[in-house]
């Protein structure tokens, strides 16, 4: 039995579910193929994402190749209670509630486990952390999974190298077909729509600092400066920081970015990124705001140990307001800013994203009891496929190579 707020809403999630259907041709024509296929036909499938629109449709499109599918969220802001009540009616299991606590989130990722599912999606490990913890148990039967983010990837890289992987597992995330586009166009869009819904400010002649250059930060940045935006970046890593100077941008730790920024994004995947010294240097009215997956970038306790009072300012924004007057503005509580205070990624960014989730969740269940217990990159007929159903919905042509030059290019 699903665990929701409110079963009335069940009709404006079902809206919003068509809304976003009709955008992204790809699922569609999985979704007619699983139907006369029912490739999943028998089995059980646990879904840990972000619980918005295009999740549900994914939803609707596994259970459509014959899947029993579980869903809950995998941050307890980004879950709409209205789309969860529209998978409830449409006979989908949901355990997501908004604004859950902690203790609350993880019921609702146990009870989805609780089905012994034999296939996950993950969105940043927390399937993965609970199964080989507290949750071992309901692994009995799964045949292996997907994930979908580069935090999940790298907590399943760190246990890959360990030899504790319990069952295979995909990379998703770092599919062409996925980090090319959503991490790049996806977060680079709907990152923006969440700080202009909440903020209602113009980001033109404000200075920029976005924390990570990986393909997240490239798109926050790329956009940022579209916009007017005078941007710098910070970074770890030496190659992203001459990609960052050589695409325009200053680059600079964030120790001297610290009394510079205006906007502060946090797109690294680490913890400790903002820490008390940066707090300790910021022009007062700064914004920040993260679009990592946990909320451990920005170090918020820190932050409030500084603060005399913390003051909710408006929908998405509290105001920390230090002894010497200034006063830091924190989006989200330092959670996705994207999918808490926006709509997250628009729907024909996860149109890709979603394709290659439903081919690597077939794929698994497939091929799992062939595989070894370890973590795979998708593969690449995958990944082409997705690529080249993509290009037909959008009416866009490819070249193809004449015998005599695929022959020249295997000529030595």
């Amino acid at each position: 039995m699903s665990i929701i707020r409110d079963a009335s809403l069940a009709q404006q999630g079902l809206k919003k579910i068509a809304w976003v259907r009709d955008y992204m041709p790809v699922l569609n024509t999985l979704k007619q193929r699983f139907e006369k296929e029912k490739p999943f036909e028998g089995l059980r499938i646990a879904m840990s994402i972000h619980l918005e629109a295009k999740t549900a449709y994914l939803a609707t499109v596994l259970r459509a190749g014959g899947a029993q599918v579980f869903a809950t969220g995998c941050n307890p802001l980004s879950t709409r209670d209205d789309i969860a009540a529209a998978l409830d009616s449409l006979g989908i299991e949901v355990y997501a509630i908004h604004g859950a606590s902690m203790e609350q989130y993880e019921a609702h990722l146990t009870q989805a486990l609780s089905h012994y599912p034999h296939l996950i999606i993950d969105d940043g490990g927390d399937f993965v952390k609970l199964l080989h913890g507290p949750c071992r148990s309901y692994a009995r039967d799964v045949l292996g999974g997907c994930e979908e983010t580069t935090t999940g990837i790298h907590r399943l890289k760190a246990r890959d190298a360990a030899g504790t992987l319990l069952f295979p597992m995909l990379a998703v995330n770092d599919a062409n077909c996925k980090y090319l586009f959503d991490n790049r166009y996806g977060t680079g869009q709907s990152v923006w729509d969440g700080i202009f819904s909440a903020t209602n400010c113009v980001v033109a002649g404000k200075t920029l600092v976005v924390a990570g250059y990986g393909w997240c930060g490239k798109g926050v940045a790329l956009r940022g400066r579209g916009m007017g935006a005078n941007v710098i970046v910070t970074e770890i890593d030496p190659w992203r920081a001459l990609e960052a100077a050589m695409d325009g941008h200053r680059v600079m730790t964030m120790d001297d970015a610290a009394p510079l920024g205006d906007l502060f994004l946090t797109v690294t995947g680490c913890r400790d990124v903002i820490t008390r010294r940066h707090f300790e240097k910021m022009k007062t009215g700064v914004i920040l705001a993260n679009a990592g997956h946990f909320d451990v970038e920005i170090n918020k306790e820190e932050l409030g140990q500084m603060a005399v009072r913390v003051e909710n300012r408006k929908d998405f924004i509290d105001g920390y307001y230090l002894p010497d007057g200034r006063v830091i503005n924190l989006m989200s509580e330092g959670r996705l800013v994207n999918i808490t205070a926006g709509n997250g990624h628009p729907a024909d960014i996860m149109d890709l994203s979603f394709a290659i989730q439903s081919l690597s969740a077939l794929y698994m269940a497939q091929n799992a009891k062939k595989m070894q217990r370890h973590l795979y990159p998708v593969p690449e007929v995958i990944d082409r496929e997705v690529a080249l159903l993509k290009l037909r919905a959008m009416g866009l042509g490819l070249d193809e190579l004449t015998a005599q030059q695929q022959q020249y290019l295997k000529s030595e």
